[in-house]
């Protein structure tokens, strides 16, 4: 990763909303943090593979009985279906351009290799396939929203 790239991903985190952003590879690993203050670029080559840190989060609020029933019996029932999650950290897009129809719907039948979305990131459009065959049952993120890497995007049910 050069200087030029990294300076473009800064820009995009710094867009994008979002408050962190690592990036490993073989050799190179890269962490942006962001709070709406200055950025932090930390930079490490590690020797061996280095395991994901774990940062604290805010602490949870403590649903009421019933809602916690209702995601239990939510949760149970998605269980059925494969997820599609994003490769990549960017910003999600339904259709190659606003004036153009979604590449899916929910209830579209889609076949490994499909072009189910694009994610944009770095200024580079990638279009997302599908990996499994199956009905879309739902779909997860809001158009022009931005997404984490495994983040997911879609529901499947397989065929």
């Amino acid at each position: 990763m050069d200087i030029k790239q990294i300076q473009e991903l800064i820009k995009f985190v710094s867009r994008s909303g979002v408050n962190e952003v690592a990036i490993e590879q073989k050799d190179f690993k890269i962490t942006i943090k962001t709070n709406q203050t200055p950025t932090v670029i930390t930079t490490t080559v590690p020797a061996q593979a280095v395991a994901p840190q774990v940062l604290p989060s805010a602490p949870a609020v403590q649903p009421v009985a019933v809602t916690a029933n209702n995601n239990a019996a939510a949760e149970a029932d998605d269980s059925k279906y494969i997820t599609i999650k994003s490769p990549m950290i960017g910003t999600f897009y339904r259709s190659s351009s606003p004036d153009k129809p979604s590449f899916v719907n929910v209830g579209d039948e889609v076949t490994a290799g499909k072009v189910i979305c694009i994610i944009e990131a770095m200024k580079l459009f990638n279009e997302i396939e599908s990996e499994v065959s199956g009905r879309i049952v739902k779909v997860l993120v809001d158009n022009s929203s931005p997404v984490e890497y495994d983040q997911p995007l879609f529901l499947v049910e397989p065929m």
